[in-house]
């Protein structure tokens, strides 16, 4: 008897679970929806339920499918202010408070976006000054999955000087400027993680699609089979427990902590296993509602420039493809890093990332800042963000938001050969100069026939750059910008810097690296 009713009243709790309505997490207190667009609103009920969604002076009625599924699209809502209710009722009842209606961008990447406010420079300054309710902030708490996942974690916190410290300072800086140019709500979605990869932002069913992507995709299959073999099973958890065990003595006495242990194959969840972070921390805000996206990645692609040429359009028509719009996209090229090479000649793997983030411009509705004068020689992680977001914030303003203002750096359009110079002619060049007013003009090198680069000479002309070098008679191709951190001074009447190109398509030593082991963890 006691039996029975243990387990009529454990399906009894299981019924209730399954009848009561449920959100995405995105669907939280103090939340920012999207103006002027169809607000999808959606989530889970009994199959067959009756669900009623209200917002504002509207009413969607809508009934969950066989599998529990609802979703309703609310009519697009002028930018509000006021602090409203979303109300979903069906067997149960979910209200969402201080709903606000403006522009709301999502914001991914790596370590650079994930950066907090606190690591940037003027922190204490920045930090004390952010005081602004109407700006929101989602950080997608979940990590990764081997499958495309329904549900993520994360709240909603309004902007102030206590809850800004930890948020990113690149969409923070970003969503500032478009708060204080706009003059209505922002809501800022972060998902992003350091050290990761773009093909783990990537679907696994449009990247299985690509031949020029199986190599990878087979090395990963290969590592996670190695990992999942019984005896390496048990290694591995061995020396995570000794880790952890390491970790938690380490912070004990206050010392630093172990590097992670090197295991034997890749964790199927491994961060940087393909897939893994667009099935945890992408799929399930689709179909939020949303103006754009803003990406600030590449540094853990900069040994194969030429892939992620590939790559980055290849994530990008995947997202857009899941939200069924082709929304704005705009990423941060990879600022200048590491020692300064005295020769024009010496390998570049972030150049040619760089080529690579600039050839991914063909994709529409795109946007990309140069950043080569704030990154920093000894640190991945360049500290002025104020200037990354601001040249993110003019795109937008201009390509997004239709500003009439100068949003980028003089770009390479095309050039002459003549007399033994080569004329540069460069678009968004108005004003063109050097940053300290009539120096040198740096950056440029030329070759010739014999495909050996030196460094060249350079003077502005209006908005031309005429390059040439006195001991070589026949110069055939110039570059600019060609190295993982060049030394440059030249900029736009706006102080937006000249972005990087080559006019030559030889073959390099470094054009396609081959991939290095991943760090290993469980």
């Amino acid at each position: 008897m006691r039996t029975c009713l243990i387990l009529l009243l454990a399906a009894g709790c299981a019924l209730s679970s399954h009848a009561a309505v449920s959100l995405p997490a995105i669907f939280k207190d103090h939340m920012v929806l999207q103006r002027d667009r169809p607000i999808p609103v959606w989530g889970w009920a009994e199959a067959g339920q009756e669900i009623n969604v209200k917002f504002a002076d509207q009413t969607k009625i809508t009934k969950a499918d066989k599998d529990g599924r609802w979703k309703v699209v609310l009519d697009p809502q002028p930018a509000s202010a006021d602090p409203r209710i979303l109300r979903i009722s069906g067997q149960s009842t979910e209200v969402v408070k201080d709903v606000l209606v403006g522009e709301v961008w999502l914001c991914s990447g790596q370590s650079n976006m994930a950066m907090p406010v606190k690591g940037v420079s003027d922190s204490a300054k920045e930090m004390a000054a952010a005081d602004f309710p109407l700006i929101r902030m989602f950080f997608v708490q979940s990590f990764t999955a081997t499958t495309p996942q329904n549900q993520c974690q994360g709240v909603w916190q309004n902007c102030s000087p206590k809850t800004i410290p930890n948020f990113s300072a690149t969409a923070y800086f970003f969503g500032r400027e478009l708060y204080q140019t706009l003059k209505v709500p922002v809501g800022l979605i972060n998902s992003s993680v350091g050290g990761t990869t773009i093909e783990s932002w990537t679907s696994m069913e449009v990247m299985q699609k690509e031949a020029s992507l199986q190599p990878l995709l087979k090395r990963w299959d290969k590592d996670v089979a190695l990992f999942e073999q019984p005896e390496n099973r048990v290694k591995n958890d061995e020396a995570k427990k000794q880790w952890q065990d390491a970790v938690k003595a380490a912070l004990a006495a206050k010392q630093p902590a172990p590097p992670q242990p090197v295991y034997v194959g890749s964790d199927p969840l491994h961060p940087n296993r393909p897939g893994n972070l667009f099935n945890g921390k992408i799929a399930p805000l689709v179909p939020f509602a949303f103006r754009g996206v803003i990406w600030y990645q590449g540094e853990s692609n900069a040994g194969n420039g030429p892939q992620y040429a590939l790559q980055l359009p290849l994530m990008i028509r995947d997202w857009r493809a899941r939200w069924g719009a082709e929304f704005p996209f705009a990423w941060v090229q990879l600022p200048n890093f590491q020692k300064r090479e005295a020769a024009p000649e010496a390998p570049a793997t972030w150049a040619r990332l760089r080529e690579a983030q600039d050839k991914a411009l063909a994709t529409p509705h795109t946007g990309m800042t140069v950043n080569l004068d704030i990154g920093d020689a000894g640190n991945i992680h360049p500290t002025n963000k104020q200037e990354i977001g601001h040249r993110l914030a003019l795109w937008a303003r201009a390509k997004v938001y239709g500003e009439k203002l100068e949003w980028s750096g003089p770009r390479y359009e095309s050039h002459v050969i003549q007399s033994g110079e080569i004329v540069i002619h460069l678009e968004h060049a108005e004003g063109l100069k050097t940053v300290d007013g009539g120096a040198a003009v740096k950056g440029f090198a030329v070759a010739d026939e014999s495909k050996h680069w030196q460094w060249a000479e350079a003077r502005i002309q209006g908005k031309h750059v005429i390059v040439s070098l006195p001991a070589m008679a026949k110069p055939v191709a110039v570059r600019y910008a060609w190295a993982n951190n060049p030394e440059v001074n030249l900029v736009n009447g706006s102080g937006l810097p000249v972005a990087p190109f080559r006019t030559d398509d030889w073959a390099m030593d470094n054009a396609s690296m081959p991939l290095k082991p991943v760090a290993q963890q469980p």
